[in-house]
């Protein structure tokens, strides 16, 4: 009898699709789709970095060419930093609003402009308009979306970290490969390399990412957040989320530890030349050292210290070892010292910026973690933008040693803030 009632039980349940093993087909299917989706998204974000990279071989030359000093170079990037300030909220919104693939192909596009722009650029008007697609090219941050929607929290500071895989890549290939084209075949070249390299970063975008990768969304779309405006453009929505607990405390902290590292790399080009005395290919040796540097950290250090140690003590370990920094750059003489210097630099400036990141996606609803990375976005633009006015000053003034003592006394302010701060609200070890 009793068999006879387990096998009417086991075809009822196949009558009515609620099969065990298809239900662990459809589960690993799942996750297989997820894992491509997750390396495609690698892929094109290597690529899409490598072209932004190259520009930066390409646009200063083309300035010089069209007759601007360096006031006038410095007004090019001010507009491109502006524009990448303001464009990052709205970028993140509308990742949310009309999900992942629309986001990435709008990003991949509009580098796709900006570079056909530079590759027509005949005068200073058209290098200025070549600026303007900056304010929806977010390639990275649209990354960051797609792998926040596509890990759990236990797996997102190891998805999040690969992605300085990519970084490190675009660096060392697009530095060196923007610099050995413009020097061959032309300054516009490179231009036509890079424009062809985000039209196919837009078009497998089309191709491979999910219209909506979000796991909430269905449920989202069911109980709707009323207080989140539907507008792309909404200011109450990006105030609305500045207001959540704990999340102006990790903005602060992202934002004051990312300026006295983003004012150094802004002049870094002339502390180069003027203080290390490096050639046009030394330079490029070192940037590719930073980008392999970037690499190891991002990509295998900061997922494995996320499975043993809580989020607050990385960000205090993190201070801590950029006060040391502090002082090697405060004491540094040559570009042997600034070599030793670099591996706890990028170590503190990698797992500072993955780790605020993770707190800022978890601290929102799966349905707002757009925005909230849009926002995350715009500290680096920020930076860009105020950096020039920072660090000219400072290096006229009192010289590289100012560099370090900036780096000091930021994050000595910054550990006493963590101290008095339960950052994050929510404490506890990442655990997989």
């Amino acid at each position: 009898m009793n068999q006879g009632k387990l096998c009417e039980r086991q075809q009822q349940r196949l009558q009515l699709g609620d099969d065990p093993l298809e239900k662990d087909d459809n589960r690993t299917a799942n996750m297989t789709s997820k894992e491509r989706v997750i390396r495609i998204t690698y892929l094109i974000t290597a690529v899409d970095l490598t072209c932004m990279c190259m520009q930066f071989g390409i646009v200063p030359y083309l300035a010089t060419n069209l007759g601007l000093d360096a006031v006038g170079f410095g007004y090019v990037q001010t507009v491109f930093g502006i524009l990448q300030l303001l464009g990052g909220p709205i970028f993140g919104r509308f990742a949310d609003q009309f999900g992942s693939r629309a986001a990435l192909t709008l990003s991949y596009l509009a580098g796709s402009l900006c570079f056909f722009l530079l590759s027509v650029a005949t005068n200073i008007p058209l290098l200025f308009l070549s600026r303007v697609p900056a304010i929806f090219m977010h390639g990275l941050p649209g990354a960051q979306m797609v792998l926040t929607d596509l890990t759990t929290p236990a797996k997102r500071a190891d998805a999040l970290g690969k992605l300085g895989l990519c970084f490190g890549v675009g660096i060392i290939i697009g530095s060196s490969l923007g610099g050995t084209l413009t020097t061959k075949f032309g300054v516009y070249f490179p231009c036509y390399v890079a424009l062809t390299g985000c039209l196919t970063c837009s078009l497998i975008a089309f191709i491979f990412i999910p219209t909506q990768t979000k796991p909430q969304l269905k449920k989202d779309a069911a109980h709707p957040n009323e207080s989140s405006p539907n507008s792309v453009f909404s200011v109450k929505a990006i105030i609305r989320l500045m207001r959540i607990p704990g999340v102006m405390d990790i903005f602060l902290i992202k934002i004051f530890s990312g300026v006295p590292t983003g004012v150094f790399q802004v002049m870094f080009s002339i502390i180069s030349i003027n203080f290390f005395g490096l050639e046009a290919a030394e330079t490029g040796y070192l940037m590719a050292y930073c980008g392999i540097l970037q690499m190891v950290n991002q990509g295998l250090i900061i997922g494995k210290l996320t499975n043993h140690f809580t989020e607050r003590t990385l960000l205090m370990l993190s201070v801590l070892v950029m006060c040391g920094v502090g002082i090697g750059m405060a004491l540094m003489t040559n570009v042997i010292h600034y070599c030793f210097i670099l591996p706890p630099m990028m170590f503190s400036f990698g797992t500072v910026a993955v780790i605020t990141d993770i707190i800022l996606t978890k601290s929102v609803p799966a349905s707002e973690t757009g925005a909230m990375l849009g926002l995350s976005s715009s500290v680096a633009p920020l930076t860009r933008t105020i950096g020039p006015t920072i660090g000219g000053f400072l290096y006229r003034r009192f010289g590289v040693a100012a560099f370090g003592y900036l780096h000091l006394m930021v994050n000595i302010f910054l550990f006493l803030y963590l101290l008095n701060k339960n950052v994050p609200p929510k404490e506890g070890k990442i655990k997989s």
